[in-house]
């Protein structure tokens, strides 16, 4: 039996409880997986940041939608994709955060792209070597 968890993909609704539930959801996902801790601390933040991201700025103009996470693990590499059916990414002069959110994310993440699928919303791809030091 391998000790790579199978990939998942999860939805789940674009309320204020969404990041907590994406974070548990990574979370049990990795348990077993022998990982530095602070790698993982940041795995999680990373998740909480984007998902909120899906929530406050997605779904600003239509709110209800969901998000979506799928995440795979292989050869100590974890892919995370987080996905969202909102507006898309745009400028926002009445953001309720500071705009530090993906800038911290691209700084913890080994790689972040972000694209904008032709049928709209927002989908970011991060990825992140569980054994960094």
């Amino acid at each position: 039996m391998s000790d790579q968890p199978a990939a998942i993909s999860r939805s789940f609704p674009a309320d204020r409880g969404a990041p907590r539930v994406a974070r548990q959801t990574v979370k049990e996902y990795l348990q077993g997986v022998k990982a530095d801790p602070r790698t993982l601390a940041d795995v999680l933040l990373a998740v909480s940041e984007i998902v909120t991201n899906c929530v406050v700025h997605g779904y600003r103009e239509r709110p209800g939608g969901e998000v979506a996470i799928e995440a795979r693990y292989t050869d100590r590499k974890l892919m995370l994709s987080i996905a969202d059916r909102g507006g898309g990414m745009a400028p926002r002069t009445d953001s309720p955060g500071l705009g530090m959110g993906l800038p911290l994310v691209g700084r913890i993440a080994e790689r972040v792209d972000i694209t904008a699928p032709p049928d709209g919303g927002t989908v970011v791809r991060m990825c992140f070597d569980l054994d960094r030091r």
